[in-house]
């Protein structure tokens, strides 16, 4: 069911509650319009990251709507959902405070939960900021297995912009670890798949860990 069906499903439970004297409407329309405000929380909360990410001004009001989006999904019974929202309260933990410690249970829950319901995408966000979180813990083998898997779950499911984006973790995660010519091997691939897919963004990546990587 589309939003725009939703929004005029809680309209008829209105007058149906209101003039029909149905008080179980009431209920009902709980219901309906958590399904609205759940998915319209994530919108929001990842519009507000990504203007995070441009002029790194934090905005504490992201974190509340990703906090909300996962209560109203766990009410819904949507795993998938809860996942997803689950995954960004990490991430804000991990990219807008810069702690990943308290970043860590949030992915592990929002992997075992998309894991759940074959929620690929989800799974290859969450291990990919598992990654990140055992890299900065030193644990170099697991990141890069993790960062693998990222790579791997977006090319099963044709993700292509992200599976762009993971190769360009991943020939950072190389070139910290002492391998540059893995690291160009990356970005070589990376460039061919952000390309294939228009991912201009991931391309402007690309050039940039070109001028930092040192051969």
């Amino acid at each position: 069911m589309q939003e725009r069906d939703w929004v005029e499903q809680a309209g008829e439970l209105f007058e149906a509650a209101m003039f029909g004297g149905d008080t179980s409407a009431l209920e009902r329309s709980d219901e309906v319009l958590d399904a609205v405000e759940a998915p319209l929380c994530m919108a929001r909360g990842k519009v507000m990251h990504v203007r995070f990410l441009e002029d790194r001004e934090e905005n504490g009001q992201e974190l509340v709507l990703f906090e909300r989006a996962a209560e109203l999904y766990e009410r819904l019974g949507d795993a998938s959902g809860r996942a997803d929202a689950l995954f960004w309260v990490g991430c804000w933990h991990q990219v807008v405070k810069g702690d990943g410690a308290t970043g860590r249970p949030y992915f592990e829950r929002s992997y075992a939960l998309a894991q759940s319901v074959d929620d690929r995408r989800t799974m290859s966000y969450a291990i990919r900021h598992l990654g990140f979180a055992d890299k900065d813990a030193g644990h170099f083998g697991r990141a890069r297995e993790r960062l693998t898997e990222s790579v791997t779950l977006r090319r099963e499911i044709g993700f292509r912009a992200g599976e762009a984006a993971g190769l360009v973790a991943l020939a950072y995660f190389a070139a910290e670890t002492g391998d540059p010519s893995a690291a160009f091997r990356h970005l070589d691939e990376a460039q061919a798949v952000a390309e294939s897919c228009g991912a201009k963004a991931v391309s402007g990546w690309i050039e940039q860990a070109r001028t930092l990587i040192r051969p």
